[in-house]
Formats: structure tokens, C-alpha cells, sequence
């Protein structure tokens, strides 16, 4: 039986990465002319285009990224890690990813994508929330399959493939009370994400079951509502009054608050212990606090890799079958212990 061409195939005999002949053969930009001349005619030659065209199911679909400018401000974001990880789960199956990301004009103005408008891809998939309006607008216009990626979507009939956001929020702060602590904050702006809503609402589940109640003045804002960027300028307004502990909704607000603590005078873990979410960081010099990079933050790990391997599947199962859907797919995390959180009252050994 003869072998299956795949993407790494050609790129092998051209000495380039399979990414480079996804951007070739689907007219992606980043790729000169004669290189795709090339990539494509070894492709003719191998049997790669041929088997696409005659095969009664197609693999060679073309799928659509969405995403909000917003989310891909601060270099190599979370965001930009997970398409990353869908790009590999495509290449892997013979399908083409191609990256749109919606200004924040556009979205107010409700412009629908170019890659929808000009009908370049088969399915898309939505990757994190948009303002309510621009959702609403966007499934309502959409005719191809779509899927949501670390969102719920607008509807109950959306198909979507989230973090269990709730119980992480919940775990990590239930991990607070066992580590001793009774007075513990909260940071993120809420109604700013579902994401950040749904951590803020395992948090308060938590304080309620353990006799603790929510003080405003612990609730921290950590980014603006409209366009959802970390602006540690104008947010993190710290307390007179300090709690032992806050759950951050995300690591690079628990890196900001780090910092922020650390120009206040405060030391982490000793003075107050810092939790976040996500296990993912952009080192970025104006954010990163040392103390944190030397210490290690203890935080709840998004399994990235599981969601773009469901997401995927998801995704060609509804390109294949129109009436395909699974409703709401909630992968659990892990919570991950690091240096930044002690146990409340416990003294630091001197080094």
C-alpha cells in the first residue's frame, strides 16, 4: 500500500517546515513567490494535490482562526500559544490554518472577517470572547461550520470547547484555605471575560463554604472592559488594609501584581502569597517581576494542547458531517505548586 503524503513530506525535500507548505499551498502570506512555485510542484509530484482533489472526503479543508487584536497585544500571548498548538493539530491532518485578527474598530463596527467575507476557509473557530454584540452578530452571519475555543459562545446550541474555568477558580482558592489563609483577594475585572466571571465565581463558591465573606475592597481590577487589556498603570489599586493572599484570574496578572506589590514594599510570598491561572507566561520586561521568575508562581494549568486536539476534532467532524455537535466541551486543568504561596504564619528560613 502506497504511503500517505503529508505536509512534513514536502517540506523535507525542499529543506523547509511543513507550516511554510500549509502557508504555500493555502495562499497564506510569508512565503516568496518561487518558493511556493516549488512547494507546489514537488507537491504535484509526490501525489499530495492529486490525492486531495480525488479523495470522496476532503482533508485539505481550510479552517479559519478568528480572535480579537486585544488578545494578541502583549507579544506571544496565550492565545498566540494555543493557535500555535491548533496550526500543529492541522498540519498533522493534512489541513490548512489561516489567522484573523479582528481590530478592535471592527468589532465595535461589526465587520464581518475577511476570511469569511471572501470565503477562504471551509469551518472557523472562534478563539476567545468578543464584545457581546460582535458574538451575537458573528453566529448569526456565519454559514459555515464554527466552533468556539475557550469561550461558551451566546447560545446554548453552541458547539464550544472550554477550561473548566469555575472549579479551577474554586480549587485554587480552596488551596489558599488549606494553606492557611483567610483573608484572600481577588484579581480581575469583572464582566471583562467569561473566563474571569467564571474563576471570580469558583472564588466566591469557595469563600462561602468556608464562613468567609467577599470584601469588595479585596477585589482587585486588572484590565479595562471595553478592550480587556492588563493596564497596570491604571489598575491594580491595592488596599490599605492587605489580605494574606490573592487569586489571580490569569498568571500575567498575578506577575503585574507581583511587581506592583514589590514597588509598594511588600515581598512575595513572605508579606503576601500570589496564585494565578493558566500556566502560561509572556516574559515581557515591563511585566515580569524577578521575584516571581526566581521563586516560581503557583498557579492552575490550562491543558492547551488537550483543548486544540478536541477543538480539532471537533472541527473536521463538522466539516464532514453538517449536523454534527457536541454542545459545551469542558476540559479540567491541574493546579501546579510553586514558591510564591506559603503557609500563612509559617516563617521563610534564612538562606
Amino acid at each position: 500500500m502506497a504511503k500517505t503524503v503529508r505536509l512534513a513530506d514536502i517540506g523535507e525535500r525542499l529543506d523547509v517546515s511543513a507550516v511554510t507548505v500549509s502557508k504555500a499551498l493555502s495562499g497564506q502570506k510569508g512565503v516568496s513567490e518561487e518558493m511556493r512555485q516549488k512547494i507546489i510542484r514537488v507537491a504535484d509530484e509526490l501525489g499530495y494535490l492529486k490525492r486531495v482533489k480525488e479523495e470522496g472526503r476532503r482533508k485539505g479543508y481550510n479552517i479559519g482562526v478568528v480572535v480579537a487584536e486585544r488578545y494578541l497585544l502583549e507579544g506571544e500571548s496565550f492565545y498566540w500559544k494555543l493557535y500555535q498548538e491548533l496550526s500543529q493539530r492541522a498540519i498533522a491532518r493534512d489541513c490548512f490554518m489561516i489567522l484573523e485578527v479582528v481590530r478592535h474598530d471592527d468589532e465595535r463596527n461589526m465587520e464581518m472577517p475577511k476570511i469569511l467575507m471572501e470565503k477562504k476557509v471551509d469551518g472557523v473557530i472562534i478563539v476567545g470572547a468578543f464584545i457581546t454584540q460582535y458574538s451575537r452578530f458573528l453566529a448569526k452571519k456565519i454559514q459555515i461550520p464554527f466552533l468556539y475555543l475557550d469561550t461558551p459562545g451566546t447560545a446554548d446550541s453552541c458547539d464550544s470547547v472550554v477550561s473548566n474555568n469555575m472549579m479551577g477558580g474554586y480549587h485554587m482558592t480552596n488551596y489558599l484555605f488549606e494553606m492557611g489563609h483567610s483573608k484572600i483577594g481577588f484579581v480581575g475585572t469583572r464582566l471583562a471575560t467569561t473566563s474571569i466571571d467564571e474563576r471570580f465565581l469558583g472564588y466566591l463558591r469557595s469563600l462561602m463554604e468556608h464562613g468567609a465573606a467577599p470584601k469588595e475592597k479585596w477585589i482587585i481590577e486588572d484590565r479595562d472592559r471595553e478592550y480587556g487589556q492588563v493596564d497596570i498603570k491604571n489598575k491594580f489599586q491595592l488596599p490599605e488594609e492587605m489580605p494574606t493572599a490573592f487569586f489571580c484570574n490569569c498568571d500575567l496578572s498575578a506577575y503585574v501584581l507581583a511587581r506592583k506589590l514589590g514597588e509598594l514594599g511588600y515581598a512575595v510570598p513572605d508579606d503576601v502569597s500570589v496564585a494565578g491561572f493558566d500556566n502560561y507566561i509572556n516574559r515581557m520586561d515591563s511585566y515580569v517581576s524577578e521575584t516571581l521568575e526566581n521563586i516560581g508562581l503557583t498557579t492552575y494549568e490550562i491543558n492547551m494542547k488537550e483543548m486544540a486536539k478536541r477543538t480539532m476534532h471537533i472541527m473536521l467532524h463538522k466539516l464532514d458531517n453538517a449536523s454534527y455537535t457536541t454542545g459545551m466541551f469542558v476540559l479540567p486543568g491541574r493546579l501546579i505548586e510553586r514558591g510564591s504561596v506559603k503557609r500563612a504564619g509559617e516563617e521563610i528560613p534564612f538562606i
